[in-house]
């Protein structure tokens, strides 16, 4: 910022933002205090934010950052930054102070799709990049959190999937819900207009130097076999800030409109539940869905966005689904939501309405399919190293997918990874040195974790 003029341009945010003095403050007490100003006056623009961008903030992001991530086109590891990080910060805040801090590109790689023959890009931020990135996120997730609706649970703090599935599961069996609406926009993170983005951010961002990083950010481009390519769509790949833009993004063009406006008009009960852009809408009437169906695609098109028609539909499904279904001479219908599908059932008695889950078909698949390209590089591995990680894989799966109901899905999981090693590390020595009986032994002696129900659907757990 130019020395002239800058105690008048200082003075006039203190007016307009009296909450964010500078003094000595700890920057979470800063933060709080917008939090708090956040909460009370949701139409409320800050507009200085900027400076809150200083070593205290930076250094707590760094620490933050994952030890072993891959370096950008720069090649600098946190390992590296880190020899000098008192040098480092004070270099990049003296850049950012005077706005000639330039985002650098992306570096694009290409990592195999388990499964396929495909592959999927992975965009990968230099180490500055990444940091600065961190510290707009602490900023603006601390005014965006007090503005996003319950039912949004994405990448926001403290919150997580199998919350999204807890908040499904009681709306589906508590209350008046006989359709479902199943959703899908078609690539979202690379479709976002920019433009929007910068919109949006504006209802509640005035301070004019944090909208220019972002946007400067959003220019940055990808590096791909040293062509530099930029686009007016998308947020940064790889980006840390990538997910809450997200957020924001679906905040006005999805959540706002279903609240305030289409549920409103609806004649019975609606509840949209969304974990980042996968989200599924629960009507009591299947005219409110199907009009949902419909204004879903209109209202997504005037933000650059499209559903993919053929992952979106309506379903009838709840306490009456499977009745109407066998007198129709059919199946009940069902639907996936973040990584399950989701049936009608009863209680274990045979009696009461339950909506029950098994790890979808596509994902289990998918999941397998990584643990096999994994196993065949790692099969190299000392046994007691190998075994220990294959451990800890299935622990991980167990965490995520060990959710009431779906014990024989974790069950199925573990049985294939058992049959993957009996056929991978029969491949380290002479065909057959390895027979399924030894295979079980081995288990006996070093015994792989057993699958249980880790998250329950009816408590906190």
């Amino acid at each position: 910022m130019p020395l002239e003029g800058r105690g008048l341009h200082m003075v006039a945010r203190r007016e307009e933002t009296p909450v964010v003095l500078r003094n000595e403050e700890p920057v979470v007490t800063k933060l709080r205090r917008i939090a708090e100003k956040a909460r009370k006056e949701p139409t409320f623009r800050f507009t200085n934010l900027y400076y809150l961008l200083n070593d205290e903030l930076l250094r707590g992001c760094f620490q933050g950052l994952k030890k072993d991530a891959a370096a950008g086109i720069d090649n600098v590891t946190k390992e590296m930054y880190a020899e000098e990080l008192d040098t480092n910060l004070a270099n990049l805040l003296e850049r950012l102070h005077r706005m000639a801090y330039v985002p650098q590109p992306v570096r694009r790689t290409y990592i195999p799709k388990p499964g396929s023959d495909k592959i999927r890009p992975l965009g990968i931020t230099c180490l500055e990049d990444k940091l600065v990135q961190a510290g707009l996120v602490r900023i603006l997730e601390t005014i965006y959190e007090q503005d996003f609706i319950e039912d949004s649970y994405g990448f926001r703090p403290n919150r997580s999937c199998h919350q999204a599935l807890r908040t499904l599961n009681v709306t589906v069996e508590k209350s008046m819900v006989s359709y479902i609406v199943e959703a899908d926009i078609k690539g979202f993170f690379t479709n976002m207009d920019q433009n929007w983005i910068m919109k949006f951010l504006d209802h509640r961002i005035g301070d004019k130097l944090v909208l220019r990083l972002v946007k400067r950010f959003l220019m940055a481009g990808v590096l791909e076999n040293g062509e530099l390519l930029v686009s007016d769509e998308g947020t940064p790949q790889g980006g840390v800030i990538s997910p809450l833009l997200a957020n924001i993004y679906l905040h006005y063009a999805l959540d706002l409109w279903f609240e305030r406006v289409f549920r409103k008009n609806c004649t019975g009960f609606a509840r949209l539940i969304r974990y980042a852009d996968d989200y599924v809408a629960c009507f009591q009437y299947g005219r409110d869905a199907e009009r949902f169906h419909e204004e879903q695609g209109k209202r997504l098109g005037k933000f650059n966005l499209e559903v993919e028609p053929t992952k979106t539909k309506v379903i009838e499904f709840g306490r009456f689904a499977i009745g109407n279904a066998v007198a129709n001479g059919k199946k009940p219908a069902t639907f996936d939501f973040l990584g399950f599908t989701h049936y009608c059932s009863t209680r274990r008695d045979g009696t009461g309405f339950r909506v029950k889950r098994v790890t979808s078909s596509k994902k289990f698949t998918a999941k397998l399919a990584a643990f096999k390209d994994w196993l065949k590089e790692a099969r190299v591995m000392k046994t007691a190293e190998l075994w220990d990680a294959v451990k800890a894989k299935l622990r991980g799966h167990y965490a995520y997918y060990g959710v009431t109901d779906n014990i024989r899905g974790i069950e199925r999981f573990k049985h294939e990874v058992k049959k993957l090693l009996f056929k991978w590390l029969n491949r380290r020595g002479k065909r057959g040195c390895l027979s399924w009986q030894k295979l079980i032994k081995m288990q006996e002696l070093f015994p792989l974790p057993e699958p249980r129900i880790k998250v329950s659907m009816f408590g906190t757990r």
